[in-house]
């Protein structure tokens, strides 16, 4: 079985889209997995992949990348705290937010925590969504390590982690803000009227035609003025075309006739 037919075995038995991601990359993957299961061909692999669950776990989890911690990118965060959030919620007392491809679940609760700091007790609706179940499970029990708090400040912990068992576990009412499902980015619809769409250091991983098909997606996902905020090393070269202004360091809005007031910086 050649790698082309592998992956059409693997999205039309598996429903999962291999060309979105970038070759070499997932070749290496791959290949470390193939090496770890001692199968020495595509075939033998894929009939591995559809005849045992734990091997399908294994491999999303190995093709998904789950490393991600709370408030990563301080600065980047410091601003939507600051600036986008603020005017947001100035325009629009209740917001629906989407933390794409969420990982651990740090993500989303790091904007809920901003979110209840910002505006609190407000109903804000914040999905997260990510392609690997094993994942969501560990987001949904909220309990982090220690080095993943690394960026959360003294008074954060006290207010919204409670240490348990050698873990940080995040307060309930936090954790009752974020609702997760399953979701690839790839091959499953997505839902519309968000007012802000967080997804980063994800698209990194993906072919530029794959970046392009997540992007536009995301635009018709936002609502008229909505947010789009991506990885420190991710940019949106083409944001004119598909309807999106920058308007500060990864973060693009979608263009509307009343602008927000946030200025590009």
């Amino acid at each position: 079985m050649t790698f082309e037919l592998f992956k059409e075995k693997v999205r039309a038995g598996l429903g999962f889209d291999l060309d979105g991601y970038k070759e070499k990359q997932l070749l290496r993957r791959l290949h470390a997995l193939m090496a770890r299961r001692r199968v020495a061909d595509y075939a033998a692999y894929y009939r591995l992949l559809a005849s045992d669950p734990e091997a399908q776990r294994e491999f999303i989890d190995y093709l998904t990348i789950n490393v991600t911690e709370f408030f990563r990118d301080p600065h980047l965060f410091r601003y939507l705290e600051e600036r986008v959030l603020p005017e947001m919620l100035a325009a629009k007392p209740q917001l629906r937010v989407w933390s794409a491809a969420c990982a651990n679940g740090a993500e989303p609760y790091s904007l809920a925590i901003i979110l209840e700091e910002l505006a609190p007790g407000r109903q804000h609706r914040i999905e997260a969504t990510d392609l690997d179940p094993g994942i969501l499970e560990v987001a949904r029990a909220g309990r982090y390590p220690e080095d993943l708090l690394r960026h959360v400040s003294p008074a954060r912990r006290r207010r919204f982690f409670r240490q348990e068992d050698g873990a940080w576990v995040v307060d309930d009412q936090i954790r009752r803000r974020v609702t997760f499902r399953v979701h690839d980015l790839l091959t499953h619809p997505y839902r519309t009227g968000y007012d802000l769409i967080v997804c980063r250091n994800v698209q990194i991983y993906f072919t530029r035609e794959a970046q392009d098909r997540l992007n536009a997606g995301f635009v018709r996902a936002l609502v008229p003025g909505g947010v789009l905020f991506v990885g420190a090393s991710e940019s949106i070269f083409n944001y004119r075309e598909i309807g999106l202004e920058k308007v500060g360091t990864c973060f693009y809005r979608k263009v509307h006739k009343t602008h927000l007031r946030t200025e590009a910086r």
